[in-house]
């Protein structure tokens, strides 16, 4: 239980620095590390203080099948580079 806890202040650490460093309050937490739902939940709590908004997985699964549609959103984003005005 301790080694997940430290796990995920570590994590908080990064986030909190990140966050700071690039002027952002949003962060994604993805992928799938992420389907363990104890860190989630402890990242949750430990970052509800902080002035950072929490973006999750609820309608694709935080595996492989973000990564897919990650990767298809890309693809159709890339295509409006090429379109003319």
């Amino acid at each position: 239980m301790q080694q997940s806890l430290g796990v995920a202040r570590g994590l908080v650490q990064a986030v909190v620095a990140l966050c700071a460093a690039h002027q952002i309050n949003t962060v994604v937490l993805a992928g799938g590390v992420f389907q363990n739902s104890l860190l989630l939940a402890d990242l949750s709590t430990f970052l509800k203080d902080e002035p950072i908004e929490i973006w999750t997985n609820h309608v694709v699964p935080p595996n492989d099948g973000s990564i897919s549609l990650g990767r298809a959103a890309w693809a159709a984003f890339a295509n409006f580079d090429l379109l003319e005005p």
